[in-house]
């Protein structure tokens, strides 16, 4: 029992932004999804979070505006549908929860930035 508690209490701090990896100058490159990951998920205390934060918003916006368009415009199937009323920081948490839960997955993290945030944001909002 007493291992059982142990195990989820050092899980638990595994989910805690505090204890996430600092951003380091090389994530801003993008040359992964695990780079984006780490920018979007720049713990409190990293000294690069708001750089970070900013980043990661300007970087999904823009996957998201350039999706919409090229969509719209060519008449090509959607890939996310997500509702009006979606916020910024939803989609960032959305994608952030998607990477979260395949960070060991390197199949997944080490595609480029752009096909992760695609897949992220289509998980939490799939097209019917």
């Amino acid at each position: 029992m007493r291992i059982t508690s142990l195990l989820c209490f050092v899980a638990t701090l595994g989910l805690c932004p505090g204890f996430a990896q600092a951003v380091e100058m090389t994530n801003f490159t993008l040359k992964t999804t695990e780079d984006l990951y780490q920018i979007c998920s720049a713990g409190p205390d990293d000294p690069l979070r708001q750089q970070a934060v900013d980043f990661c918003e300007g970087y999904l916006l823009g996957v998201v505006s350039y999706h919409d368009a090229v969509t719209d415009r060519e008449r090509l199937k959607r890939l996310i549908c997500y509702p009006e009323t979606a916020t910024r920081e939803q989609g960032i948490q959305a994608f952030i929860d998607w990477a979260a839960s395949r960070k060991q997955d390197r199949k997944f993290m080490d595609d480029p930035p752009v096909v992760g945030a695609v897949r992220g944001l289509a998980a939490k909002w799939p097209c019917k």
